[in-house]
């Protein structure tokens, strides 16, 4: 049996806009992570850090259907695959999906993390593209200690 992480948000902003504040870094940096050494691009590979955590993630396998999905490896065991789907109203649901774990119970640990970790993202980016703000901003300070 596989664990499928999976979180679910409507975004009221046109599905261009949604997906342009997924894969470009400028935007990104403001809503979720710290610093990218690139945009989310086809066949590319760059790293990720969080300003909570010292380590950098490396992204690849990367792969880009602009405007309706977004998927990259950054657990070697795993495959996060974004979603974007275009509402009549111009917003935007975007799901995402994080497989690829067998049941055991640390990768129960990890399906309760990620699948909060993801749903955080998705809030995160609702919070920066409708109304400019960053939910991230203190919210981990006390993971630093």
């Amino acid at each position: 049996m596989q664990l499928i992480s999976k979180a679910t948000l409507q975004i009221q902003k046109p599905i261009a806009e949604v997906f342009e504040g997924i894969v470009d870094p400028t935007k990104m940096t403001k809503y979720f992570i710290s610093e990218s050494s690139g945009p989310l691009e086809t066949g590319g590979e760059l790293l990720w850090k969080f300003a909570e955590f010292p380590d950098r993630y490396p992204i690849t396998e990367i792969q880009l259907e602009k405007n309706r999905s977004i998927s990259f490896v950054w657990d070697p065991e795993t495959v996060v695959n974004i979603v974007l789907e275009a509402l009549p109203d111009k917003s935007t649901i975007v799901r995402v999906t994080e497989n690829g774990k067998d049941l055991n119970d640390e990768n129960l640990k990890w399906l309760i993390n990620n699948t909060g970790g993801w749903a955080n993202f998705l809030a995160c980016l609702k919070a920066y593209l409708e109304y400019g703000i960053s939910l991230r901003k203190g919210a981990y300070e006390f993971m630093r200690k």
